[in-house]
């Protein structure tokens, strides 16, 4: 599992998933986010998410990290877990809004 290296986490134990004794490659929120991310992105073939539910799903990971950062407190690995799937949902929504903005424009203003 430690083989997954090239994403940028802190990888602290004390927020981290353990399974079978070996430490997660992720954090907890950073697992629930790629969670998140990998089963919202194929429900988007089938339900679109608007741009402020999908904004309002990541406030949540932003709100606990930032009162953990700056505010002395601690949180517990479901509530990142949580969060971050709820981040990942965002997250996916934003990249779909992205990505349809994108071909957009590139089919209505540049190729026109």
């Amino acid at each position: 599992m430690r083989k997954i290296e090239f994403v940028s986490c802190h990888k602290l134990p004390e927020r981290s998933f353990f399974y079978k004794g070996k430490q997660f490659p992720f954090c907890a929120r950073c697992t629930g986010i790629y969670v998140g991310y990998f089963i919202f992105i194929p429900l988007l073939w089938f339900i679109k998410i608007d741009i402020y539910w999908a904004l309002l799903a990541i406030a949540p990971t932003m709100i606990d990290g930032l009162t953990q950062a700056y505010f002395n407190r601690e949180s517990t690995n479901f509530l990142r877990f949580s969060t971050g799937i709820l981040a990942g949902y965002g997250l996916a929504g934003l990249s779909d809004f992205i990505a349809y903005w994108t071909v957009y424009c590139f089919t209505h203003f540049i190729l026109n």
